[in-house]
């Protein structure tokens, strides 16, 4: 797989009917190994060492209704007392980061409301701070990191 603009990690894998599968440690099972697959494990593995957000706050492709249509999101941080603190939104490598992708997790957020959204390829990451005063988001260098309350 392509080396991606994160930290090395490390990962465990296995062959599966003739294709690569990599252990999600949130799912507790071995999923195939898409170019969108290895971000999203890059991106769990980052929130959880780099910025030290608890696994248990972390959860991965869950659907979620929007507008009446059935839509799956990548990555959720939660709060400890249940609300969202970071969705993310995750592209394969080749997807070029575009105001479509920012619309997307827009919309997600629409109902989802969190505080902050990050949207990777793996190669470029954005941080954005939500502003619902302003209706709009703030564009940030870093993620914070997860702070015991």
């Amino acid at each position: 797989m392509q080396k991606l603009n994160f930290p090395p990690y490390s990962f465990r894998f296995k062959n599966n009917q003739n294709k690569i599968a990599v252990f999600d440690d949130l799912r507790k099972k071995f999923v195939i190994l898409t170019p969108e697959e290895w971000v999203r494990q890059h991106c769990v593995k980052f929130l959880q060492e780099e910025k030290k957000y608890p696994l248990s706050l972390i959860n991965v492709e869950k659907q979620l209704k929007i507008a009446g249509l059935t839509k799956r999101y990548d990555v959720v941080v939660f709060e400890p007392e249940g609300n969202i603190q970071i969705i993310v939104e995750c592209k394969a490598p080749s997807v070029k980061i575009t105001q479509d992708t920012f619309d997307q997790i827009a919309r997600y957020n629409l109902s989802l409301q969190a505080n902050f959204l990050m949207v990777t390829n793996g190669l470029q990451h954005y941080f954005c701070k939500m502003d619902y005063e302003n209706e709009n988001y703030i564009f940030l260098k870093e993620l914070p990191e997860y702070i015991r309350k």
